[in-house]
């Protein structure tokens, strides 16, 4: 009885706060669509559904319509124009909008959700770590290392490249910030930062057992490892043999000359966010990469071709360098085609900051705007043959330029590290393609909502590329 009564009430109360939110906007010429259910409204046809419903919501309202997920109304844009203007003109009204869940998991701080002079202020400071300046004298023969010696051992092997991908990506970021770390220092923080990544894309529900539960208990666990981390290197003693170059070193320095220095929460919120962002693209456009490739013959035949003859100008030791980097042309147009056939970016959100008019709507001050951008990748307009991989397609003048390439981003918020990302994959594209090659270990299902993954593994046996199949 008590059960029934409460389940009652609670029916009654989500009544009046629909009825309460109908009446609040109905002077405004709102675009089309429904809010759906008060806090919870459709957030969880989005998630389970993703692409078959924004096409069934496309199909009813247009191109331009308003929902409510993420515990926020939201209006989803699907317009090619609509997107570019929302991405070029961030200024204009319009500023990041996440989910409450990811802001409270990487950070309110992180470079994603901050705006203004404080947005170019913390852009400023991670640039200065990840820019083509510091790949080339710094990274990229750490990113060289790691991935030799995370591949050594694949030969004769049936192998999860998802989950090796997932390490590979993480493991390789956090080389890059904090340096070589004890095994006990990898083996905790790794399975926290699985369940972080869970909990950024769920409703900011704090009951126990959810995902946003998870992820900010993940979230507090990685913090105290990094203060003790921080506390420890601001205790060492001058050395004199320095240690290889790392990016924390880099954000505690304290001369007067270095002018990005950062407070301890904003250091660990750009630790949260160049571990969350590269892990993110790097892990899935790999994976993704290793999937087309061995379904394109074609294309993993030219893709090997260059790579072998970047290698037969170097001796078997010798890392890939900066000028080897950028003469991977084609292995830049495989990373490209991979991310929008793949789509590992779905869409960006913004935030009104005022009353908004757009698209012939007004949009309120506080609504979230969700700039898809899965149905621009596959716009034949654009990309003939949308559903093919195509990596030649990226060769073309002006391929990369081209306007409505949004793969990183757009405006002011195109992606810092995407140059580091660029180059991460490619080191492992060199390596693997050069040493193995290998088939599928029966049919992996693919899932490419809300995020890219292959829910029972995406599995491969490996073989040395010397040795016939």
């Amino acid at each position: 009885m008590a059960l029934f009564i409460c389940l009652a009430v609670l029916v009654c109360l989500s009544a009046a706060l629909l009825q309460w939110t109908n009446l609040r906007f109905r002077k405004k010429v709102l675009p089309p669509g429904t809010l759906g259910w008060p806090l919870f409204g459709e957030t969880a046809k989005f998630l389970t559904r993703g692409p078959e419903f924004m096409k069934a919501r496309g199909a009813r309202y247009g191109r331009f319509f308003k929902s409510h997920v993420f515990g926020c109304p939201t209006v989803v844009s699907m317009d090619p124009d609509v997107n570019r203007y929302i991405l070029m003109n961030e200024s204009k009204g319009l500023v990041p909008g996440y989910p409450q869940s990811m802001l409270d998991i990487v950070g309110n701080r992180n470079i994603a959700a901050v705006h203004g002079s404080t947005h170019k202020y913390m852009r400023a400071a991670l640039f200065s770590l990840i820019n083509p300046a510091m790949i080339k004298d710094q990274i990229l023969s750490n990113v060289d290392s790691f991935v030799r010696s995370h591949l050594a051992s694949w030969e004769g092997t049936i192998v999860d490249i998802q989950k090796e991908t997932k390490e590979m990506a993480f493991l390789s970021m956090l080389r890059q910030i904090c340096g070589t770390q004890p095994d006990e220092f990898i083996q905790e923080i790794v399975p926290e930062f699985f369940n972080l990544v869970l909990g950024t894309l769920s409703l900011p529900i704090n009951f126990p057992g959810t995902n946003y539960r998870c992820g900010v208990q993940a979230r507090r666990n990685i913090v105290r490892m990094l203060r003790k981390l921080m506390e420890e290197r601001r205790g060492e003693c001058p050395s004199p043999s320095p240690r290889p170059y790392d990016m924390l070193d880099d954000m505690l320095r304290t001369d007067d000359e270095y002018k990005h220095k950062l407070s301890d929460e904003e250091i660990i919120d750009q630790i949260m966010t160049l571990l969350y962002s590269g892990y993110e693209t790097v892990s899935t456009t790999s994976m993704m990469a290793v999937k087309y490739l061995h379904d394109n013959p074609v294309a993993l035949h030219e893709l090997r071709r260059e790579h072998m003859e970047i290698r037969a100008k170097k001796k078997a030791e010798d890392p890939v360098d900066w000028n080897d980097f950028k003469s991977m042309k084609f292995t830049r147009a495989v990373i490209f085609e991979t991310l929008r056939l793949a789509t590992v970016v779905n869409g960006v959100l913004r935030k009104t900051t005022k009353d908004l008019e757009l698209n012939g709507f007004e949009i309120p001050k506080g609504w979230r705007i969700y700039v898809y951008l899965r149905e621009m990748n596959y716009d034949q307009c654009v990309y003939p043959e949308p559903l093919a991989f195509n990596p030649w397609r990226w060769l073309e003048k002006d391929g990369e330029r081209r306007s409505n390439n949004l793969l990183f981003g757009g405006g002011t918020r195109v992606c810092p590290g995407k140059e580091l990302g660029i180059a991460e994959i490619s080191t492992f594209l060199h390596y693997f393609v050069i040493k193995y090659r290998w088939e599928e270990i029966g049919g992996a299902k693919m899932r490419k909502f809300p995020r890219v993954s292959a829910p029972n593994g995406l599995h491969i046996r490996v073989s040395s590329y010397s040795t016939p199949t």
